[in-house]
């Protein structure tokens, strides 16, 4: 027993001697005593090290030993410093700036500075560099930080400085909005496989939330020919040393210096263009081996970035083996603003622990990301062990300050009391657009009452009328988006006096949906609700123009949709419906500017009002499938997310009329299939969406005008855009009982044009194009041509169609995506 006592003690004190860790820690500055934001520090030869803050200060945790230590950061001479370690130590380390010296260079004939050929060198290595590492893992920190710079006291009714006191910012509505630490563990294989799984977060202000640092959105990688920062940029940013980019920049050699016995060149990189999509900045070149050491490059408004006003790229690699660097650190610093908002912070992460001779399977990068629960509840013990960047003072402050704020906020009173402020209930909500709200935010839940004003409408069938709409909402899943809701609609007409009710519900069934609509309606006689009834409604009362044609449908239905597995979506609904043609009842106007005449409820006999087709019944099902390719998902403890397809996505449709089911009339049955794809890149010159679509009546033996194959037409100033859209194809004339073929290509140029017009490249304009086609055994062929201008979601162009056998039409078209 004794013996067994002394081995336990014994053990004991060894296990503690073999745990102890020591920390190195202290201030990295420069020649002039200022910090040195966000210096790397790394044990020599490994993969092993920290980052220094952003006020210089920096803590590397190790166990007791020997070490060289390197301190290192863009711009300033590399530090080495020997420490034998055995208990903890504080190391101040001073930069000196790098001197880049230039040595005797020769200048070619035509004047070209040395930093073309260097250039040329590593544009020649960069597919080598750019595949030599077929795959790896490592572990990743992140670390977010954005501040409020400035904010207007008021914006769109709201009090920012009551917010602003809610989230924590100074009295001038100043401070820290976003913070927060995450911890990744990472891995990719050549070309564009990645998995990322979270294993860390911490959210300043929320004990629930997960960090949206992603080590994914901070991988950059200049070996490729363009950065794709869709978000940041509408064109591809285009590396200084893509296979083009001597048309795109010019290079101006700054001089050498020798770093662990390799000359780096520090070449500065100019946009030959001004509003290219190009950076500016520095990168460091190494001789020899041609490969890119260092980068320290910047864009700004002048490239066309949205929302910022300048973003700094700082990366810095390390050598993990003797033919690989990998990177060591990525820096984002930014400044922006919106709407009298300014903001400003940064985004850095820093890597270690490579692991260049990984073992994968293929499916193990299906799943792109993955949080699990937990991972948010890692203690400040834990954060002050493993977090590579030392907190920053007003870093701590913030954490502490939140904390408490957090637990105020995440509570059923403090959420309460939100609500009763921001439901008390205004005259002017209920009348104006908004409408009323009243939001339960501990259960999740939201009550809401359309405005009486955004109610109001007009068409011919119905006069001015009233189509007032309530609804509860619960959410069930918050990843996902999916809610429980359950809604109802009245609609009453003041000059056809007639009215209208129906309710309707949505209920999640795990990945699916459960749909119920019963009732009465007054609907578009195009399934497709080609135009807005508010543009009806304008068209209407301004223009003597109404546009949409409808009838009365009573009804009952159900459907049921979801994601079967991965790509494969499907959708099963049954319907019973009685329909009933109308007639126009009013032909009110405010102007009439051509002395025009409303045309008829009848679009085929637009001067005569005939019934389009007598009342009748119809039961009829509709199975639809599709299937994206895409086997790509994201992990979140509440289920999974799955990520769009890189290849078009597939469907097919089926409908089917069955006759005598509850007194139905009609039978047909309808097959159809269709291909789309959008946002697909070409490059700098914009991206392409398409849609193309064919369908044929299979049996056509009883069926009404609401049955026939519809299309999405225009014939009104204000259109809805959408892949599959005509510009000025009228809405109901070419609608098919036998059979159609359509096409649709859109091409987004993204400034690739107005950017080099002085008078209007400040507003970001986008050009489009637009190609459509359309054919049908009654309309035979039929072409569109559009071009125009986006700005923000505001779409303007000019469009012209031509159809077999007649003239040539042309008109401008306004679109509005909100």
């Amino acid at each position: 027993m004794r013996s067994a006592l002394v081995f336990i003690l014994f053990f004991s004190i060894c296990s503690g001697v073999l745990a102890q860790q020591v920390t190195v820690s202290g201030k990295v500055t420069d020649e002039s005593g200022k910090p040195v934001p966000f210096a790397s520090v790394y044990i020599q030869n490994t993969t092993q090290g920290v980052s220094a803050n952003s006020e210089g200060d920096y803590s590397l945790p190790l166990k007791p030993g020997q070490y060289v230590i390197q301190y290192k950061a863009v711009g300033y001479k590399l530090e080495t410093r020997k420490a034998d370690l055995n208990q903890s130590k504080t190391i101040n380390v001073i930069l000196g700036n790098e001197i880049y010296q230039l040595q005797t260079v020769s200048i070619t004939g035509n004047g070209e500075d040395p930093a073309y050929a260097i250039i040329r060198r590593a544009i020649k290595k960069r597919k080598t560099y750019l595949s030599e590492v077929k795959g790896y893992t490592c572990e990743v920190y992140i670390k977010g930080l954005q501040k409020l710079l400035d904010a207007p006291k008021k914006f769109f009714g709201a009090d920012i400085d009551q917010i602003g006191r809610r989230i924590g910012l100074d009295s001038n509505r100043r401070g820290i909005v976003y913070l927060s630490e995450s911890e990744s563990k990472y891995s990719f294989m050549y070309p564009n496989q990645v998995h990322e799984e979270m294993i860390s977060s911490k959210v300043s202000g929320s004990n629930r939330a997960f960090s949206f640092n992603r080590a994914t959105d901070m991988k950059v990688n200049f070996y490729e020919n363009f950065q794709n920062w869709g978000e940041i940029s509408l064109r591809p940013l285009i590396s200084p040393i893509a296979d083009n980019a001597l048309f795109y920049y010019k290079y101006k050699l700054i001089g050498e210096t020798v770093e662990n016995g390799k000359t780096v060149n520090k070449i500065k990189v100019i946009p030959r263009r001004e509003h290219d999509p190009c950076f500016e900045g520095y990168v460091y070149i190494q001789d020899d081996s041609w490969r890119l050491v260092d980068l320290d490059l910047y864009i700004t408004k002048k490239a066309n970035i949205s929302l910022l006003d300048t973003l700094k790229i700082s990366q810095q690699f390390m050598p993990v083996s003797n033919k690989a660097w990998m990177t060591s650190t990525v820096r984002f610093d930014f400044t922006g603003g919106l709407f009298g908002f300014k903001l400003g912070g940064y985004f850095i992460s820093v890597y270690k622990n490579y692991d260049l001779d990984p073992a994968f399977n293929k499916k193990d990068f299906n799943e792109v990301l993955r949080i699990t629960r937990g991972i948010n509840k890692k203690d400040s013990a834990y954060w002050d062990q493993e977090r590579p960047i030392p907190l920053t003072g007003e870093e701590k402050t913030d954490y502490k300050k939140k904390e408490a704020l957090a637990e105020k906020r995440e509570s059923k009173p403090y959420m309460d009391s939100i609500d009763r402020v921001n439901n008390k209930f205004k005259l002017s909500r209920l009348i104006l657009f908004r409408g009323v709200n009243i939001r339960d935010r501990y259960k999740r839940e939201n009550y809401h009452f359309d405005s009486i004003l955004g109610s109001l409408l007009f068409n011919t069938v119905e006069g001015f009328a009233i189509n007032y709409g309530a609804s509860f909402t619960k959410r069930i899943d918050t990843i996902n988006n999916r809610f429980f809701r359950i809604g109802a609609n009245v609609r009453y007409g003041f000059s056809d006096h007639m009215f209208n009710s129906h309710v309707n519900a949505v209920i999640p069934v795990d990945q699916f949906a459960l749909a119920l609509n019963g009732g009465s309606d007054v609907v578009d006689l195009n399934n497709l609700d080609p135009i807005s009834t508010l543009s009806n409604t304008l068209h209407g009362l301004f223009a003597k123009q109404n546009y949409e044609k409808f009838y009365q449908k009573q009804f009952a239905s159900a459907s049921f949709s979801g994601r079967v597995s991965g790509g494969w979506r499907a959708s099963a609904s049954v319907e019973w419906a009685n329909r009933n043609w109308l007639p126009n009842t009013s032909s009110f106007s405010f102007f009439n500017p051509k002395n025009g005449v409303y045309t008829s409820n009848n679009p085929l006999l637009p001067t005569q009002d005939i019934p389009l087709f007598p009342e009748n019944q119809a039961f009829t099902i509709n199975l639809r499938t599709s299937y994206d390719f895409s086997s790509k998902y994201e992990t979140f403890p509440n289920g999974k997310r799955y990520l769009p397809s890189a290849y078009p996505t597939i469907g097919l449709n089926f409908t089917k009329g069955i006759k005598n089911i509850l007194g139905s009339d009609v039978d047909y049955d309808l097959l159809s299939a269709d291909i789309s794809k959008s946002n697909i890149s070409m490059g700098i010159y914009g991206w392409t969406s398409f849609f193309a679509g064919a369908g044929k009546f299979l049996t056509a033996n009883s069926l009404y005008y609401p049955d026939y194959s519809q299309f999405r037409g225009n014939e009104g100033f204000f259109y809805r855009g959408g892949i599959s859209a005509f510009l000025l194809l009228n809405y109901y004339t070419y609608s098919t009982r036998t059979k159609y073929f359509e096409a649709h290509l859109e091409h987004n140029f993204s400034g690739f044009i107005t950017n080099k017009i002085p008078g209007i490249r400040k507003l970001k304009l986008q050009e489009i194009v637009h190609l459509n086609y359309l054919t049908t055994p009654e309309l035979k062929n039929y072409y569109e041509l559009g071009f125009g201008l986006q700005y923000l979601n505001v779409k303007l162009l000019y469009g012209t169609s031509y159809n077999s056998g007649s003239n040539i039409h042309s008109a401008f078209r306004l679109a509005v995506s909100l």
